[in-house]
C-alpha cells in the first residue's frame, strides 16, 4: 500500500457559518480558496454544492474548510470518537507570543504559550468549542529525521 506524503485538506463541521468564518478569518487570516460567489448562477451553485454553503481556505499547500451542518447548540468534545484537536504550524515561539497577545486583544481565551519539550504550543477553542493549537518547533529540533 502506498504511503501518502501530506494532508490534502481538513474540513470542520460547524453550527453557524457566519460566526465561524468571522472567527477563523480574524484569528488566522487565511486566503479563501473556494466559496459560492454571491449572486452565483445555478450552474455554479451546483458545481460548488460540495461546499454545503461553507468555505475552504488555503493553508500553505493544503486546504482547510468549514461546513455548516451541525445543529444549533451542538458542541465539540475531543473525548468522543473523531477529532481530538487541530494544530497549525507557525515559524517560532515569537509568533506564538504575538498571536497570544492578539487573542487577548480579541477577547479569545487561550492557555498561554507552553513549552512541551520539542516545541512550544498555544491552545484555544473556536466558537463551537473545537480544540485548536498553534505549534512551533524549537530551533534545531526538526520534526522528523529523513
Amino acid at each position: 500500500m502506498p504511503i501518502t506524503t501530506a494532508y490534502s485538506h481538513v474540513r470542520l463541521t460547524v453550527t453557524d457559518i457566519a460566526r465561524s468564518r468571522a472567527f477563523y478569518e480574524q484569528v488566522f487570516g487565511m486566503p479563501i480558496a473556494l466559496e459560492v460567489p454571491e449572486g452565483a448562477d445555478e450552474a455554479t451553485r451546483e458545481q460548488l454544492s460540495f461546499l454545503f454553503g461553507g468555505v475552504i481556505y488555503r493553508v500553505g499547500a493544503a486546504l482547510f474548510g468549514l461546513r455548516p451542518a451541525a445543529p444549533a447548540g451542538d458542541r465539540f468534545d475531543e473525548n468522543r470518537v473523531g477529532l481530538d484537536h487541530l494544530a497549525f504550524l507557525v515559524d517560532g515561539v515569537a509568533d506564538l507570543e504575538n498571536i497570544a497577545r492578539s487573542l487577548d486583544e480579541a477577547g479569545i481565551p487561550h492557555a498561554g504559550v507552553k513549552d512541551i519539550g520539542l516545541a512550544h504550543i498555544l491552545e484555544f477553542r473556536d466558537p463551537d468549542n473545537i480544540a485548536l493549537e498553534l505549534y512551533a518547533w524549537k530551533p534545531g529540533r526538526p520534526p522528523f529525521e529523513s
